[in-house]
């Protein structure tokens, strides 16, 4: 039986509007899955080494003829020149996907090209000759296994600002937490500093608790017994599967109560990370919406003396 909701009526807030991420091979599992996809979801696409410009492009047309919102991801420090970052973009705006794009440093240690990091791509002036509108920008509410935590902040702070200097929107996606403590004191220090970008949580989709350990160490994302209880699995048993359920209501309870107080911090959404795939993920958002929608019927009828009669 599914652990009921605090909070029903917060949950389906923070829900709504979730967005998604896909690799370039990950084609096929959003056609098979695109019809439980809500219309309009923004689904991110990857940068990633193993794949070329054909299959990102593909991928990213594929999103945008399907109803959705690509928004495909830009490597730094994988891009080899300026040109190569102008053919992208080129090919993106021919298939109507380059307004809303993701930056990302990249795992390179060394650049293969001219930029360092993202701020490089944001400060070239290459974006907006593109049709680019809103650039998204990581955030580590866990910190970087690589990168101290003060230049973290710094280069966070540098790049929000260089994007209104721009004109550009921003939005700020998170790495993936277990965890909402260290999430919602980052999204407090973020709002102190001034920066008021949207915030997407990333959260792991539901996936194989091996799976999902997998990639936590991978991505350098806390995974101790203690968070992944709160999380709702045990490391002692690693079988079967897990679902972001208890991380998405707290996450949600957490800001809805401090409304009244310190307000709620900004606009918070979700990201779903999808290790269990696009259509495990759409399932779930769709069943746990479902329920907290029946939740809170439930919870404004019980609090509704008409209703009692």
């Amino acid at each position: 039986m599914a652990r009921p909701a605090s909070n029903p009526e917060a949950s389906l807030h923070l829900i709504e509007g979730f967005s998604l991420e896909m690799t370039g091979k990950d084609v096929p599992s959003l056609m098979e899955a695109k019809d439980r996809i809500p219309a309009g979801t923004r689904i991110n696409v990857t940068f990633l080494g193993n794949e070329d410009l054909d299959m990102r492009v593909a991928a990213a047309s594929a999103v945008r003829e399907h109803g959705f919102v690509p928004v495909p991801h830009l490597s730094a420090r994988r891009l080899k020149s300026r040109d190569e970052l102008e053919e992208f973009l080129g090919r993106l705006q021919e298939v109507g996907a380059s307004e809303h794009v993701f930056t990302i440093g990249g795992d390179p240690a060394t650049p293969e090209g001219p930029y360092e990091d993202s701020l490089a791509v944001i400060t070239s002036g290459v974006l907006q000759r593109y049709g680019v509108r809103e650039v998204g920008i990581g955030g580590y509410p866990e910190g970087h296994p690589d990168i101290a935590g003060d230049a973290l902040s710094g280069a966070l702070r540098d790049k929000a600002a260089a994007l209104k200097d721009a004109g550009l929107d921003a939005v700020v996606v998170t790495q993936f937490a277990f965890d909402i403590d260290p999430v919602v004191a980052w999204i407090d220090t973020l709002r102190s500093a001034g920066i008021d970008a949207p915030v997407r949580v990333g959260t792991p989709g539901p996936a194989g608790i091996k799976r999902l350990l997998g990639f936590a160490r991978r991505f350098g994302v806390g995974a101790n017994a203690m968070i992944v209880k709160k999380y709702g699995f045990s490391l002692t048993n690693l079988m079967g599967e897990a679902g972001p359920d208890r991380f998405v209501d707290d996450l949600a309870a957490t800001l809805a109560e401090r409304t009244p107080g310190t307000g709620l911090p900004g606009e918070v959404g979700l990201h779903f990370y999808t290790f269990g795939g696009l259509g495990a993920t759409a399932d779930w958002a769709t069943r746990f919406a479902t329920e907290r929608s029946t939740q809170s019927a439930a919870q404004r009828s019980a609090g509704d003396p008409a209703d009692r009669g």
